[in-house]
């Protein structure tokens, strides 16, 4: 019920390429999680970004590093031409399990639907943009930053 941060398999030798996981509590907690004049992005602001990239059917492909150093093989359907660079960091689950490292990668939202959390998605095997509402507060995801 607190805020709480992780690296893969709680193993910081993941940190200089996918950065922490942070649950739920992380993302909401008053002492904000973000830099000063940062924002964790709302649902909104991933909506907008899918808009902006054509869609959710084709934005997540957009948005993916190409190549397979940190996706698996074959990493088909990503151009990063958004320039976003989403490496396949995983997720950890709400019974702490460390899951999907190379064939997706999940961002918090900073919105909710009650009881619900929102958060975003891509996946190795397709170039959606995944926008997924589920009660997973203890969940382990990555977060993006926007400028206020």
């Amino acid at each position: 019920t607190s805020g709480a941060y992780c690296w893969y398999k709680n193993d910081i030798s993941y940190k200089p390429v996918y950065g922490a996981m942070y649950n739920w509590y992380a993302v909401i907690d008053s002492r904000n999680i973000a830099p000063a004049g940062w924002h964790v992005a709302s649902d909104a602001e991933w909506k907008t970004l899918s808009d902006f990239l054509g869609g959710s059917d084709v934005a997540g492909g957009k948005m993916k590093e190409t190549g397979t150093a940190h996706w698996d093989d074959p990493n088909a359907y990503s151009t990063n031409e958004s320039g976003f660079t989403a490496v396949a960091g995983g997720f950890r689950d709400q019974n702490v399990a460390f899951e999907f490292r190379g064939s997706e990668c999940e961002w918090w939202s900073s919105s909710f639907e009650d009881p619900c959390q929102i958060f975003w998605a891509v996946s190795v095997q397709t170039t959606k943009l995944y926008r997924i509402i589920l009660i997973t507060p203890n969940a382990g995801r990555y977060i993006r930053c926007l400028k206020d």
